[in-house]
């Protein structure tokens, strides 16, 4: 799990980079939740996350957005956050030349992060949103969401209540030609103490049958 450096729009950004099993392996990104309420790339669901697709042979990324850890610059209420992500995409992609399938994944604040990045790369082949906070974030600029997805919530969620999730994808599931595929995870709250062996269990399960899909020429 090689610490690395890279370059981003406020300065230097730190990250954890596992290169992939065969040099046109998939690539993966994943975005850590609010950094004002203790969130890095250090966070258990996105450490898991990590692992969950290392051990599927991708090349993966996990990084701290600007001012968290030793990542440079200042929290900017998303808007730099945005602009960092877009960098280590950049920064992935450029090491991995030969990749022709890239997933985002991100927890909670990094739901909104990566789904922003997700409009902005025709590339991205998936998403993994967990605990989207649709209650606190616009998701409108959703229209249409371009990759097929899955978001998963916890059933007893305070901070992105069930109803909220509900809306999101009720959203998403009138766009033709996507599958927003969703899950809820009984009796977890939004951190999924105590449930985070079965909510990465989950995520690998729904990773592995849509590549699957994909290589028999399913749809995105």
């Amino acid at each position: 799990m090689p610490e690395v450096m890279f370059n981003g729009p406020e300065g230097r950004i730190e990250g954890r980079y596992q290169p992939g099993k065969e040099p046109n392996a998939p690539i993966a990104i994943l975005l850590h939740p609010h950094p004002e309420f203790g969130g890095t790339m250090n966070n258990q669901i996105i450490y898991h996350l990590y692992y969950m697709f290392v051990k599927r042979g991708f090349a993966v990324l996990r990084f701290n957005s600007r001012g968290v850890g030793r990542s440079q610059g200042m929290f900017d209420h998303g808007i730099g956050e945005l602009s960092d992500a877009a960098a280590a995409l950049d920064w992935l992609q450029t090491l991995n030349k030969d990749s022709k399938a890239c997933w985002i994944a991100g927890f909670s604040f990094g739901t909104w992060i990566g789904m922003q990045l997700l409009m902005r790369r025709p590339e991205v082949e998936g998403f993994i949103s967990i605990a989207p906070q649709e209650n606190l974030y616009d998701f409108s600029f959703l229209a249409p969401c371009p990759s097929s997805g899955l978001i998963i919530h916890g059933e007893n969620d305070t901070v992105a209540p069930p109803e909220s999730v509900q809306r999101l994808v009720d959203k998403l599931h009138t766009q033709k030609g996507i599958t927003i595929e969703q899950q809820t995870v009984e009796g977890a709250n939004h951190f999924f103490e105590g449930q985070v062996e079965d909510l990465i269990e989950r995520c690998g399960e729904y990773l592995d049958r849509r590549r699957a899909d994909i290589a028999s020429g399913g749809g995105r």
